[in-house]
C-alpha cells in the first residue's frame, strides 16, 4: 500500500525495511551526538525522527499508508504500539526546538533515550522479520 518511489508491487514487510534504512542513519547520527557538546536541540530532533519513522515502519507494515504528520501522539494509536512515555516526550523537537528560543532539555539522558529508541527499532526489526516468514 506504501510503496517506495519507483517501486511497485512490494511487501509491506519490505515497504517497512525501507523505512528502516532511514532509521538506521538516524541512530547513527545519535550514537555521534552523544557528546554533551552536540546541541541537545539538534539531538533531540533526530531522535524525534527516529521514533517518528519506527512508527510509520508500523503502519506500513500494517499494510496503511501512514499520514503525512510528525505528531507522535497522531501516529501511536494508528501503529498500534505502546512506547515508554519519555520517548512521547521528544515531540517538542520536531517543531518548536528548531524555531523558538530555548533551552528545550530532553526528557532523559541521551543514553538512557538512545537505549529505548534501539528497543524500538529491535522491536520491529522482530516483527518485520516474523512478517517474512
Amino acid at each position: 500500500m506504501w510503496p517506495a518511489r519507483g517501486r511497485c508491487c512490494t511487501s509491506p514487510a519490505e515497504d517497512a525495511q525501507l523505512l528502516l534504512g532511514i532509521v538506521r542513519r538516524h541512530l547513527r547520527a545519535l550514537e555521534l551526538g552523544l557528546d554533551e557538546a552536540f546541541p541537545q536541540e539538534d539531538w533531540g530532533f533526530t531522535a524525534q525522527q527516529m521514533l517518528e519513522k519506527i512508527l510509520k515502519a508500523w503502519i506500513v507494515l500494517a499494510d496503511q499508508r501512514p499520514p503525512h504528520t510528525q505528531e507522535l501522539d497522531k501516529l501511536l494509536p494508528l501503529a498500534g504500539v505502546t512506547i515508554p512515555p519519555e520517548l512521547l516526550e521528544l515531540q517538542v523537537f520536531a517543531v518548536e526546538a528548531r524555531y523558538e528560543e530555548g533551552p528545550f532539555p530532553l526528557p532523559a539522558a541521551r543514553t538512557e533515550l538512545l537505549a529505548l529508541l534501539k528497543g524500538e527499532l529491535v522491536r520491529i526489526e522482530r516483527a518485520i522479520s516474523k512478517a517474512c516468514g
